[in-house]
């Protein structure tokens, strides 16, 4: 049992503190007027929200299967912490600065739902109660930062990378939330069309992910050029169809009732996500590779990253052609970042940040009102102005986002080591971080309860 500093006890005291302050903050009546809520909308929405909340241990799967089998437990684990970290986080204030009051289109109110204080009363988000709103977007909120896992994945300390999603889920999440989705936001009144997440969620963990892959430098395996085989391809098969299954709360369920609108994208959604995943493995085929169900899989995830902006706005034709684009942009983008010096482990850039660039510059090219009559028409319909605030929206995203997770990165590396040491890599993170193993032939427990490794090595 290692020896446990000052350091170590940080993370309680906050917690305890914050449980502290909860004694204090005022109830209020929750619901009081019922006859103001849709039934039906209610119903579907709550759904919809717990679809969302399986997409995090579906992550969770779909990376743990991919990374080497000494570092699964701790892939896994630094995205499933999410749950309950963001959980807190989104309570006590992010809530608040995704959603509070404007601050010149900024950034919300930190003051106005602290603590949700006031969420529960809160007046009607349409036809659903303020505080069912905030559950479904909590579920948004939790898995922007898990997905950045997948480019830091097998050598950031466990530690660090909580700090950086409490930071990124403040810096980043919250204020881009805020300008696209907040009636005042700069992104909204401007006109951006983001109808479930292309730029909240996908743009801005990607370019988090190469941020943080830059910062954090090579893998020594991926200085070596050593060809590490995934742990376990069907966690990568089951994760992938539960993202499959969650995705249609993520983007069905942003219509925020149940209405034909939701209907609409429920297909938009699962015919880009087919279209990609095939598209990957054909496109790999032509390209003299054996077509893969690590292929199909990845294909089928920059699918529904591609449709997230734009379910909401096209027609389902329409979503075919999104989701045959982005696999083969990302495809692409995946097979020039292999020959760089840029180790993100699991192509979390190529595949969520330039496939969330993709669906909403082809949202910009194929919205339609015959879809959605509060939307806008785009560029395939004669209306180029969509695709330019598509574009520029985009570039703030991608501009703020990378910026802002580089700075972040490099600050928690000043207060705690990013970085696991050399040793502790060549070990795995299971062990080094969480005493716990993927596979166990190779261990023993001893008399207090700890794993002691035996002499066979752990070979990846």
């Amino acid at each position: 049992m290692k020896k446990t500093s000052f350091q170590d006890y940080l993370p309680f005291i906050f917690l305890t503190a914050l449980a502290v302050i909860g004694l204090f903050v005022p109830t209020v009546p929750t619901f009081s007027d019922a006859s103001k809520y849709n039934a039906a909308d209610v119903a579907w929405v709550l759904v919809a929200a717990c679809l969302v909340f399986l997409m995090t241990p579906g992550l969770s799967f779909f990376y743990g299967g991919m990374v080497n089998k000494k570092n699964v437990i701790s892939t896994m684990m630094q995205s499933f912490i999410a749950t309950g970290l963001i959980s807190i986080v989104w309570v006590v204030v992010g809530f608040s600065l995704a959603f509070g009051d404007s601050k010149g289109g900024l950034i919300g109110d930190p003051s106005t739902y602290f603590f949700f204080n006031g969420v529960g009363s809160g007046e009607p988000w349409g036809t659903i109660p303020l505080l069912l709103f905030a559950l479904f977007q909590l579920k948004f909120a939790v898995i922007t930062p898990a997905l950045v896992v997948g480019a830091v994945a097998e050598r950031i300390r466990f530690t660090s990378y909580v700090l950086f999603m409490v930071l990124f889920s403040l810096l980043v999440y919250a204020p881009i939330a805020h300008w696209t989705w907040h009636a005042d936001g700069i992104l909204f009144k401007l006109g951006v069309l983001d109808f479930a997440g292309g730029t909240v969620v996908h743009i801005s963990a990607g370019c988090a992910a190469l941020a943080g892959a830059l910062v954090l430098k090579r893998r020594k395996a991926h200085i070596a050029k050593q060809e590490l085989q995934p742990a376990n391809i069907p966690f990568v098969l089951i994760g992938t169809g539960l993202l499959w299954f969650g995705w249609f709360g993520f983007n069905a369920g942003s219509s925020l009732g149940a209405n034909s609108l939701a209907v609409s994208a429920f297909a938009a959604t699962n015919t880009a996500t087919a279209a990609a995943g095939l598209a990957w493995i054909f496109f790999d085929v032509i390209r003299g590779r054996k077509p893969s169900m690590l292929g199909f899989c990845i294909g089928a995830v920059v699918g529904m990253v591609a449709i997230t902006p734009a379910a909401g706005y096209v027609g389902v034709p329409q979503s075919m052609v999104i989701g045959f684009i982005a696999a083969i942009i990302s495809n692409v983008v995946v097979h020039y970042k292999n020959k760089s010096s840029v180790d993100d482990t699991l192509d979390v850039f190529p595949c969520h940040g330039v496939g969330g660039m993709t669906g909403m510059l082809l949202t910009g090219v194929f919205a339609s009102t015959a879809i959605n009559p509060a939307a806008a028409d785009g560029w395939a319909y004669g209306n180029f102005d969509l695709f330019y605030k598509q574009l520029l929206g985009l570039l703030l995203v991608v501009a703020y986002s990378f910026v802002v997770s580089w700075g972040i990165f490099k600050l928690i590396n000043l207060i705690h080591p990013l970085r696991v040491t050399e040793e502790e890599e060549e070990l795995g993170l299971d062990v080094t971080q969480h005493n716990e193993v993927y596979h166990p032939n190779n261990f023993s427990i001893n008399g207090s309860g700890h794993l002691k490794e035996e002499e066979t090595a752990i070979h990846g």
